[in-house]
Order: structure tokens, then C-alpha cells, then sequence
């Protein structure tokens, strides 16, 4: 049995191919208003994602960032492509992304401290980060989802105790449009661990994050 509609102009039942109304004659129009909107916001989404700016270094630690060089006019020297952009950053690196900067100041080991201690053969990874919002609208900042990591290629989690023993402020809260957050995350590895990788991500919707590494 065919499939029935209304017809718009009539009301008379028809089948749900037919173009034309054998009633009445009306044309019956498809839903292609509903489809060219959610076809503009797939793309919408999809540009605002792939277009958004890339994570760059800005700077580092206590220093400005760096002044781009110029030849001598004189020179005979070819000129040379630049440098391809970092994937990833080290300790001290000033990382803009979106309007927001980050820096890892430091990452140390730590054995704990009174009831805050890691399990036998590991030890505490303690990464002290600072955040500041150039942007002009407030980020929320969240230990648990900002912040994704991998010691040796494994993914790990955000240990709380390690975070605590840190004796710092969590990295966790709202950062409003041109102020800081300054404060640690923690984990826990086995103590022969060689390599740390974390990704912050200042924006979910962005799709964007920056990756930092540290080696031992």
C-alpha cells in the first residue's frame, strides 16, 4: 500500500511521491528550506572547526616573544622557507591558542608526603601549569576534562592525591576574559617512566588543543 500525505492546498489525501495534487492541481513543495538550514550549519560547524587557529609559541618563560630576524638588504643569501609549525611544546613554552595562553612551568617527581604517598613502584608526576585569558569571553577550566595525558604512550588519569601532595591550587574553575589561573595537575607512573604528554584543550568546541611533552 502507497504511502499518504495531506495535500496543502486541499487537504485532500494523495500519495506521498506524487508531485502534483490530481485533486486540485497544486504543486506539492518538499521540506528544502529545513534541509539548506541544517545543511548551513553542518557546514558552518564543520569551517569553524577546521578553520580555527592552530596552537603557536608565543614566547617562554620570562621572556617575550621572539623577534623574527631580517637579512641584510645587501644579502645574496637565498631566502628560506619557514620553519613548519610546532605540534607540540616543551616546558617554558608560552602556547597561544584561541586567545588563550599556556604555559607548563615546570614538571616534578615526588615520592609524597604523610598519608599522600603513591602505590609501591610509582611515583607522583606534578605538572604546574599557568592559563591566561586573552580572549574576551570567560573559559571554565577543568582538571578531569581540560586535560588529557599519556606517560609512555599510555593513557593515564588525573590522580587527586598525587594533586593534593602537590600543596598548589587545583586547575579547576572559571578564568574570566583577561585574568590567570595558576595551578597543578598530578599523576601517577611507574618510576621507571620516560616520557609524559599533555594536551589541554581551552576550547571543547574548537576542537583544538595544545600538546605538551617532557622527557626525563
Amino acid at each position: 500500500m502507497a504511502k499518504m500525505k495531506t495535500c496543502k492546498s486541499c487537504g485532500a489525501e494523495i500519495s506521498k511521491s506524487a508531485k502534483t495534487c490530481p485533486k486540485c492541481g497544486a504543486r506539492q513543495k518538499k521540506p528544502v528550506l529545513l534541509i539548506v538550514v541544517v545543511a548551513i550549519l553542518v557546514i558552518g560547524i564543520i569551517g569553524a572547526i577546521g578553520g580555527s587557529p592552530k596552537a603557536e609559541k608565543v614566547g617562554e618563560t620570562g621572556t617575550q616573544a621572539p623577534a623574527q630576524s631580517q637579512a641584510p638588504a645587501q644579502s645574496q643569501a637565498p631566502v628560506q622557507s619557514q620553519a613548519p609549525a610546532q605540534d607540540k611544546f616543551q616546558v617554558g613554552d608560552v602556547v597561544s591558542l584561541n586567545d588563550v595562553e599556556v604555559t607548563l612551568l615546570n614538571v616534578t617527581e615526588s615520592s609524597g608526603g604523610n598519608y599522600m604517598t603513591p602505590e609501591d613502584g610509582n611515583v607522583f608526576i606534578l605538572c604546574e601549569f599557568e592559563i591566561s585569558n586573552g580572549s574576551s569571553k570567560d573559559i571554565a577550566v577543568s582538571s578531569l576534562l581540560s586535560f588529557e595525558a599519556y606517560v609512555d604512550d599510555y593513557t593515564t588519569s588525573m590522580s587527586l592525591t598525587a594533586t593534593i601532595s602537590a600543596d598548589k591550587n587545583q586547575l579547576d574553575g572559571t578564568v574570566a576574559a583577561g585574568k590567570k589561573m595558576n595551578g597543578a595537575i598530578g599523576y601517577e607512573a611507574p618510576q621507571d617512566w620516560k616520557e609524559l604528554e599533555i594536551r589541554f584543550t581551552p576550547d571543547f568546541w574548537s576542537g583544538k588543543d595544545i600538546i605538551f611533552t617532557y622527557s626525563k
